[in-house]
């Protein structure tokens, strides 16, 4: 058995899955480099994080093939800390962030993600897919048709490989054969090296030097809290996105309790928090990588790349990297969505352009899917709230039929549907097209019987489901079942 599972979830795709973990441990050290300098710290705070947090959550995540490490969202939330703290109270509040996420875990907030709806999940994958191609055209600053040329001619590569052979990523074949053109040619163009310095040394244990005090809690808490829930949210939108990609589920709470896990590591070895990456978690799955080797290899092959490669690392054109991004933001990208704007009904088209727009004006994923996730709400309460009454009159009495929710939102608009003063003797209410979901449903069925009985008219009930009639009986009202 245990056999077997290692076969399943390490061994079953070792070729496939080293060689897309070497291509992301390529394209891990820009974005590491460049998201260190987004939060004010050195590079390797950045890369030390990409190490730790990949090789930690390869081992303890939920969700195989899925790539974490250092990230814009999270770099993004730390900036004034360690502009007013320094970064010590980073390492604190990383260590902090990842206890958190354990307690999410344990208390099996994962599944929360199911809640999210399709339009908010496009428009997350859509608005992340457009925040990688624009982070890229910072690259293109300063630099010469030279650099125009290399990145189409790795696009080029990327596309025409497949054709020929997917025995090695296309991905990967690029940035060597870029690189290498670059180097012999000597061509001047901006490098990794460029980027920020790479020291060749090894993340060592480090316990954060903060006054271990109630002011140090109170400082780093905020931060802690909201780059747990952005991390987790991050996370757990691109577990199932992969999940949909590959056809196989994830365990949610699992990669919660590992991200968790894999922040409190980086924070004693001297990294910044992290989260799930999309991109660099579909380079991995465009490059056939599928299970944890592949983020295994990812982290162990950065730390090779800085420890024992860094002085070729550092000659790594730009553009090879940057094609390489383009690329994975164009296949991220959900095309369809677009075709589907106008079949889909309006209210979810809306929710997906709402998530998207407020995601990439102000790069802030929980922002975007927050208000996402509260239009789907209030578009969900408005559909629900419409409630309609058709009435039916037969000798000496008269049938009212409910379609629609009974509930709070509905109570007042019941109510006021009934001929209270005109109508016969015998009232008959048949719900057997509505549900009663609340107190407030319960006493408009209530009030609308006292006001017949002060006519002296009877109210009978009938079609009333099992469950509105245990919440009947609960709340207290007797009615008289007509069944």
């Amino acid at each position: 058995m245990k056999q077997s599972k290692l076969n399943n979830g390490w061994l079953s795709n070792t070729r496939s899955d080293v060689l897309s973990g070497m291509t992301v441990a390529v394209a891990l050290i820009p974005e590491a480099i460049a998201f260190s300098i987004l939060a004010g710290v050195s590079p390797m705070v950045g890369l030390y994080a990409s190490f730790c947090i990949a090789i930690v959550t390869a081992i303890a995540g939920g969700r195989p093939g899925m790539i974490s490490a250092a990230t814009g969202a999270m770099a993004l939330l730390v900036g004034t800390l360690v502009l007013n703290h320094g970064i010590e109270y980073l390492f604190a509040a990383t260590i902090l962030c990842g206890i958190f996420q354990i307690l999410m875990g344990v208390l099996k907030l994962g599944r929360f993600i199911t809640f999210l709806p399709q339009p908010v999940m496009t428009g997350f994958v859509n608005a992340l897919a457009i925040l990688i191609f624009m982070s890229q055209l910072t690259h293109f600053s300063g630099q010469g048709p030279l650099m125009y040329i290399l990145v189409a001619l790795t696009l080029v590569i990327i596309y025409t490989v497949p054709r020929l052979t997917k025995a090695v990523p296309s991905a990967l074949i690029a940035i060597i054969i870029v690189s290498a053109l670059t180097i012999f040619l000597h061509l001047n163009v901006k490098t990794v090296g460029d980027m920020g310095h790479i020291a060749a040394s090894l993340p060592l244990f480090h316990l954060p030097q903060a006054p271990f005090t109630l002011d140090t809690l109170l400082i780093i808490l905020p931060y802690s809290l909201s780059l747990a829930v952005v991390g987790l949210l991050e996370s757990l939108m691109t577990a199932t996105l992969i999940d949909d990609i590959t056809g196989t589920g994830s365990d949610k709470n699992r990669e919660a309790k590992g991200q968790g896990m894999a922040n409190i590591v980086t924070g004693f070895f001297g990294g910044m928090a992290g989260c799930a990456m999309i991109g660099q978690s579909m380079v991995n799955m465009k490059s056939g990588g599928r299970t944890r080797l592949s983020t295994f290899v990812s982290g162990i092959f950065l730390l090779f790349l800085i420890l024992v490669l860094g002085d070729v690392v550092k000659q790594i054109p730009m553009a090879a990297l940057v094609g390489v991004m383009i690329m994975v933001s164009v296949s991220t990208f959900e095309w369809g969505s677009l075709k589907s704007l106008v079949r889909v009904p309006l209210s979810d088209a809306l929710v997906m352009l709402v998530t998207v727009i407020s995601v990439v004006a102000t790069h802030n994923l929980s922002i975007g899917v927050l208000l996402g996730v509260l239009l789907s709400a209030l578009t969900f309460a408005w559909k629900m709230a419409s409630i309609r009454m058709t009435a039916t009159t037969e000798g000496g009495s008269k049938t009212y039929i409910v379609s629609g929710q009974l509930f709070f939102g509905t109570m007042s608009h019941f109510i006021n549907e009934f001929s209270y003063g005109t109508d016969p003797d015998k009232i008959v209410i048949d719900f057997s097209h509505s549900h009663i979901w609340d107190q407030s449903a319960v006493n408009a069925i209530s009030k609308t019987m006292d006001k017949y009985e002060q006519y002296g008219k009877t109210v009978t009930i009938i079609g009333m489901n099992e469950e509105s009639s245990r919440l009947v009986s609960r709340v207290g009202l007797r009615v008289t079942d007509g069944h």
